[in-house]
């Protein structure tokens, strides 16, 4: 497959990043990323995330690559030396900075941003001591703060980011937080392969973290990184899925992440992995790629993208792609993912989330499946019940059939108000800048972990039967009589993550609709559908 691929795709999100970008020189907030602060003017303080959108524009500047009209312009030069400047212009006195709500002091923007803007310093040829000041000061923030909630991304982004600001300044100052952090993400990695993300395995997120390690083995080897490498490889390339997409929302974070950059440097000595990044591309060829076009993400996979162009590994000619077995079944119990391959057919299904799944038959995806989701009126409103919530579901398995029972849950579906803004606010401005991690803890169990039970039951049994699976779903409840509306969709989530609800072109399966279903039901009676695919 031809890298040129990841480089188109990536330069083609320049002129959006150059869009975000105020690029005035005579603006004060020249080289801010943020443009719903410097030009819409509808938040009152600037993302410390989007000074990371200066990676990708110094690459895109330095990238001899096909059709990239941005090589060697100087003005992209100096637009990058700006949202540099204007990255340490907006960091609090500690060189920590902010991302959703003002003195946050956000681990995962100062970390990013940390990373692209010494990559990007050293891409230019800048010679800025008061940048170089800024970046130490943002270095020692954070290796003296732990954020809260268990992400091995951010703590490998870290580990890199630190290891890579040590040799620019010839320092040793952050030796041992460097060793620290590399610790906590091997510590993080469970036996199966995979790095924990909040409540579990996120395949996306997973690749980030290989990216950063194998960088950080490139930069200093260490056999521990190797073995962690080695596994994490062998886990991320299960979930490359037969028409090249990767991941969804069977997994913890319910992202179709990618980053190929890791690959392409683990490829050097582990050949195995530049297999998965062959059979991406394959899905990039074919549009199956996610959007990332979101004013808030659009520069992660730029830059790794734009890495993965610069180190792509030459291929072996006589080389063929992995031929998937007849039969072959992954169980993961850590994880509590099951992928089953046979006769053709690969599903992908998650029993900590109920059984939602993917299935695919000849490398097309037959049916995306985020199980029941209900509407309910409860007094004047009206809620969502889910099953595809993380949950200790009672699940049974033999090589033909599995059963999963459990209790749906209450979707997270808070939104913002104008007096829910105005007390986080009040609340930031006086002592909650100086407990932000309290504020973060309070933020994540309301957003993202944790499942309220709701007052339905549901039983998903799948049994493999004459060269098809035959899906048998039951919903249960009490009285229907509240009921307003059940459907199945194929991408439906109910937590908040960043890199999450991106469009991807499976999603362009409908919804099923069994509302005129339950309007015929009795008391105590189930809802039963039973589909073969």
């Amino acid at each position: 497959m031809s890298r040129d691929l990841f480089a188109q795709a990536a330069i083609a999100q320049v002129p959006k990043l150059l869009t975000l970008m105020d690029r005035n020189r005579h603006s004060p907030t020249y080289g801010c990323g943020d443009r719903n602060f410097w030009h819409y003017k509808i938040i009152d303080f600037p993302s410390g995330m989007a000074q990371e959108f200066v990676w990708p524009l110094a690459l895109a500047y330095q990238t001899d690559c096909p059709d990239n009209p941005f090589y060697h312009q100087a003005a992209l030069r100096d637009w990058v030396a700006a949202g540099i400047r204007y990255a340490a212009r907006s960091a609090h006195p500690d060189g920590s900075c902010d991302d959703y709500f003002p003195f946050e002091r956000a681990s995962g923007a100062a970390a990013f941003s940390l990373l692209a803007c010494l990559e990007s310093y050293e891409i230019i040829g800048m010679d800025d001591p008061a940048v170089q000041t800024f970046l130490a000061r943002r270095a020692d923030w954070l290796a003296d703060h732990q954020e809260s909630g268990r992400l091995s991304n951010h703590q490998a982004l870290i580990a890199l980011g630190l290891e890579r600001l040590s040799t620019q300044l010839h320092s040793y100052q952050w030796d041992r937080a460097k060793a620290l952090r590399l610790e906590q993400v091997l510590d993080w990695q469970d036996s199966e392969g995979w790095f924990q993300e909040y409540e579990g395995c996120d395949p996306g997120y997973h690749t980030l973290t290989i990216s950063c390690l194998a960088r950080l083995y490139d930069l200093r080897p260490d056999p521990r990184i190797q073995e962690a490498i080695a596994k994490a490889v062998e886990l991320a390339s299960y979930f490359v899925h037969p028409d090249g997409s990767y991941g969804g929302e069977y997994t913890s974070r319910n992202t179709y992440n990618f980053f190929p950059h890791g690959f392409e440097l683990v490829g050097r000595w582990l050949p195995e992995a530049l297999t998965i990044n062959d059979r991406f591309l394959r899905g990039l060829a074919q549009n199956l790629g996610p959007c990332y076009a979101d004013d808030h993400i659009i520069g992660h996979h730029a830059w790794n993208y734009l890495l993965a162009w610069q180190d792509f590994q030459p291929r072996m000619d006589d080389r063929t792609p992995a031929v998937s077995p007849e039969r072959d079944r992954i169980w993961l119990p850590h994880a509590r993912l099951l992928i089953d391959r046979r006769q053709g057919t690969e599903l992908y299904l998650a029993l900590n989330k109920g059984g939602v799944f993917k299935l695919f038959r000849d490398r097309q995806l037959v049916v995306s499946d985020t199980q029941f989701s209900v509407q309910v009126r409860v007094g004047t409103s009206v809620k969502t019940a889910v099953a595809h919530l993380v949950g200790d579901y009672r699940v049974e398995q033999s090589e033909d059939a599995i059963t999963i029972r459990g209790a749906l849950g209450w979707a997270k579906q808070t939104q913002m108000t104008p007096l829910n803004l105005l007390i986080l606010r009040v609340v930031m401005l006086t002592v909650g800048r100086f407990f932000p991690d309290l504020i973060r803890r309070l933020l994540q169990r309301v957003l993202i972990v944790g499942k309220a039970p709701a007052p339905f039951q549901f039983v998903r049994h799948l049994t493999w039967e004459d060269g098809q699976w035959q899906v048998t779903d039951e919903l249960h409840a009490q009285s229907w009589d509240a009921v307003q509306a059940v459907a199945i969709g194929g991408d439906q989530t109910s937590i908040y993550v960043v890199m999450s609800r991106t469009f991807q072109a499976g999603q362009l399966q409908p919804w099923l609709d069994l509302t005129s279903q339950v309007r015929s039901l009795g008391v105590g009676d189930p809802l039963v559908l039973t589909r073969r695919l």
